[in-house]
Order: C-alpha cells, then sequence, then structure tokens
C-alpha cells in the first residue's frame, strides 16, 4: 500500500518539462500585447517619477532650505532614505551570490528580480548623496580631489568618502552580475523572438552567446568569480554606511554595535521587500508554479532571524547606553522612549521587534496574505528606524539652549514618494523587457522536481 511522505514543499511545481519552463518565462517578454495592467502600474509609477523631478528641479533653484532640516538636525530624510534604499538593495546580493556560494537550490526563482531590485535601489539612493548638498555643481567644484591648487581636499578619513567607494564598487559588481547571468536568456529571447528589433536587440546583448560548452565553462567561472566579489559587500557596504554614525562623536550614533546590526538590519529590510514584490509577481503572471511556498517560507525565516538580530541590536544599544555611566548618552535611548519622537520609537519597536514573531507560527509562514503585510510592516518599521537613529540623536543637543525640532516638509515627502516611483517605474520596465526568472537555471530544476514528485510515494 502506498504511503504518504511529509516533504517539504518544492522549488518547481512536478509536471514541468525544460520547454514549459522556457515558454513560461520568455512568453511575458514576448508577448506583441502588453497587459493593460502593465500600463496602469507603470503609468502611475511614472507620475510620481514626475513628482521627483519637480521636487529635484526646485530643489536646485532653491536650496535644501525647502527642506525641514534645521539646526540642530543638519541631516534629515536625505541621510535616512539613503541608508534605507542602501539597506533594501542588500537582499538581492545575499540571494544571489551567498546562497549561490552555499549551493542553496532554491534561489533560483527570486535572484533574477533580487538582482534587479538591488540595482534599483542602488540607483534611488545613489540621488540623495548628490543632491543633499542643494548645488551638486558647486560640491563638485570644492570636493573633487583635482590638484591642489586651492589647497582644499577632500577628507580621506571621513565615511563619507568611503561611502562613495563602497556604493559605487557594490553597484558595479552588481550590474555585472546581473547581466552576466542574463547572458543566457537573453540569447533565448533572441532566437524565439517574432520581431526584427527584438532580434537585434537581444542579439547585441547576447554577446554572441550560442551555448557551446566553452561557452557554458566561462559562463559559470565569470558567474563564480563574480559571486566570490559580491560576496564581501553583502558585509562592507552598510558596514560603512554605519560608519557614517559609529565613528562620531554623538551620543547615540558613536556604539561598536552599529556595524553588525545595521548589515543585518539591510538583509532585514532586503528580503521583506522582496517579498513585497514576489507576492504580487507570483500571483499577477501565474507563477505560483516557480515561485512556490517553500521560497516564502524560506524568505520568511531568514526575516525571522535577521529580526531578531535585529531586537538584540536594539538591547545592546540601550546597555551600552547605561552601562556607559555616561550622562548625555543615556539620555539618548529615554529621549528616544519618551520625548517628542515617542510614538515614532515605539511604532518601530512594533513593527520590527513584536509584530514579526508571529513568523515563529507555520500557519503565518504559509499565509500568503499575512506573509505580504508582515513584508510591508517590516519595511516601514526600519524606516522608522533609520529616521530615529538620524534625528533623535540631534534634535537635542548638549546645551537645551539648542534643542530643536525636525519636522519634514512637502517637498521631503515628495522627493522620498518620487524615489519609491522611480524604483517602480524601473522594476515595471524591468518585468515588461526582461526575464524575470532565470531561464537557464530554472531548466536545471526541472529534473529534481520529477525526482522528488516520484519519492514522494514509495
Amino acid at each position: 500500500m502506498a504511503t504518504e511522505i511529509p516533504a517539504s514543499p518544492p522549488i518547481i511545481a512536478p509536471g514541468h518539462t525544460l520547454g514549459s519552463v522556457t515558454d513560461k518565462i520568455s512568453s511575458i517578454v514576448l508577448t506583441r500585447r502588453t497587459p493593460l495592467g502593465w500600463w496602469v502600474g507603470f503609468f502611475i509609477a511614472f507620475l510620481l517619477v514626475n513628482v521627483l523631478m519637480i521636487s529635484l528641479a526646485y530643489l536646485l533653484v532653491k536650496g535644501v532650505g525647502i527642506w525641514g532640516i534645521d539646526i540642530p538636525v543638519g541631516w534629515g530624510f536625505a541621510i535616512v532614505n539613503f541608508v534605507w534604499w542602501i539597506g533594501i538593495g542588500h537582499a538581492g546580493t545575499l540571494i544571489s551570490a551567498i546562497l549561490l556560494l552555499l549551493k542553496q537550490p532554491w534561489r533560483t526563482s527570486i535572484n533574477r528580480f533580487a538582482e534587479a531590485m538591488t540595482l534599483f535601489a542602488v540607483a534611488c539612493a545613489a540621488i540623495f548623496p548628490l543632491i543633499h548638498t542643494g548645488r551638486p555643481w558647486l560640491a563638485i567644484y570644492w570636493l573633487f580631489p583635482y590638484p591642489n591648487t586651492m589647497k582644499v581636499w577632500p577628507q580621506f578619513r571621513s565615511p563619507l568618502i568611503w561611502d562613495v567607494f563602497a556604493v559605487s564598487t557594490y553597484a558595479i559588481v552588481s550590474a555585472l552580475f546581473w547581466f552576466v547571468g542574463l547572458i543566457p536568456d537573453l540569447a533565448t529571447l533572441r532566437d524565439r523572438s517574432q520581431s526584427r528589433v527584438g532580434r537585434v536587440i537581444y542579439g547585441m546583448l547576447a554577446m554572441g552567446w550560442r551555448g557551446s560548452a566553452a561557452h557554458w565553462h566561462r559562463y559559470e567561472v565569470a558567474y563564480l568569480l563574480l559571486a566570490g566579489l559580491a560576496t564581501p559587500l553583502v558585509v562592507s557596504v552598510h558596514t560603512v554606511v554605519s560608519f557614517d554614525f559609529a565613528i562620531a562623536i554623538l551620543p547615540g550614533w558613536h556604539t561598536t554595535i552599529f556595524p553588525p546590526y545595521f548589515v543585518a538590519g539591510a538583509i532585514y529590510s532586503g528580503f521583506a521587500m522582496v517579498l513585497t514584490l514576489a507576492i504580487p509577481i507570483r500571483a499577477v503572471y501565474g507563477l505560483e508554479d516557480f515561485i512556490t511556498m517553500r521560497h516564502l517560507q524560506n524568505m520568511a525565516k531568514v526575516m525571522l532571524v535577521t529580526g531578531l538580530i535585529v531586537a538584540y541590536g536594539y538591547a545592546t544599544e540601550g546597555f551600552i547606553a547605561w552601562y556607559s555611566a555616561d550622562k548625555f548618552e543615556m539620555y539618548v535611548p529615554f529621549n528616544r522612549m519618551t520625548g517628542r519622537y515617542a510614538v515614532a520609537y515605539w511604532a518601530l519597536i512594533a513593527c520590527n521587534v513584536v509584530i514579526p514573531q508571529a513568523l515563529w507560527f507555520r500557519r503565518v509562514r504559509t499565509t500568503v496574505p499575512l506573509l505580504f503585510l508582515m513584508s510591508l510592516v517590516v519595511n516601514a518599521g526600519m524606516w522608522l528606524e533609520r529616521f530615529i537613529i538620524v534625528v533623535t540623536s540631534l534634535h537635542r543637543d548638549f546645551l537645551p539652549s539648542a534643542w530643536g525640532m525636525y519636522l519634514p516638509t512637502i517637498w521631503d515627502w515628495s522627493t522620498f514618494v518620487g524615489t519609491i516611483g522611480l524604483f517602480l517605474a524601473l522594476l515595471f520596465l524591468f518585468l515588461r523587457f526582461l526575464p524575470m526568472i532565470s531561464i537557464a537555471e530554472m531548466r536545471t530544476m526541472v529534473p529534481e522536481a520529477h525526482v522528488a514528485e516520484d519519492l514522494r510515494v514509495i
């Protein structure tokens, strides 16, 4: 008598063949009729991009006085949003590079759009360092290290300079890693496209790929080398970003816990954003066979683990302040809990620590709407965390006479919302013109799916 063996959800639903996988993924890109829903979503995102353009144009005309920054809060939404966007991009590199090196096959369905998400998030983050001076062309003139005729050089011991090198390196390696992974799929689209323009464009991007043994060998070597290069960046980039705060002498910032807990927070928010994108995408495009419950459950478990690390970071930060016996240092967590921004502080504790504990329960991890809501809650909580770190450490200076409140203006909000529109617009274009799931890697999962189906019944 046949007995059913309990098994974890499959990586790819049984019943697919090599041809069906290729047809399913490529048909999304090669369809001649763009769905109406895509046009509606892209139109909304494009409107938000216009909001960003108007906000940036007004900023260049008027300067940073249109923002809510003041004395003592000289850093506001610009640095908050920069750190938030950089953090969101981390999950793409983690899923693509580290899980590849660890030979985790469940990454294959989500790595492509996670990598794209990384690039789009870095593009949004890069806007804020460029505009936070208000007059970028003057900043370039004064800060660029040309021959020292004016005896003004950048301070290369500043982590703000390190950010430039870390983030630019991260963007370049991530872009190369993403493009190299795309090459076999671009060749597939080249060969299957019914449009002459499509064949030409995909053909040029495929760089002469013919699928020979030599091509596959070089592809795998290059992909593995780029994964090895990208892996340290997961740790180094957000560590350098945390140094913006950690090496300062300001109470609430100079703490050694920042580098590891910034990295954990980046992975936390990054996986939350992957869930935020993966759940609607699999529903709209009917990809439940490829992005299965196993992927969603694994991402939920990673969120739970990194969320616990973030909670430990919060506790350690408060303990260090108390153990220091410095009255200024001890005042910062007290002010966060009871001061003018206490509502935001307790909201971040609820979003990042309390509510995600529901992920301990399997029923929550396997209920797709709850997972989607959880991902939105975590993204909001991680943004509030960056806001609290920046603002509450600045708005109460050493002397009460220097105290002040920071209130973001409509231009702060419009710039932030505009970058969300830019992120979504780039994502919509990616979904329409490039394969969101790796065809080549998903084809390698087909034999495993058949073996798993055969072993379920003994």
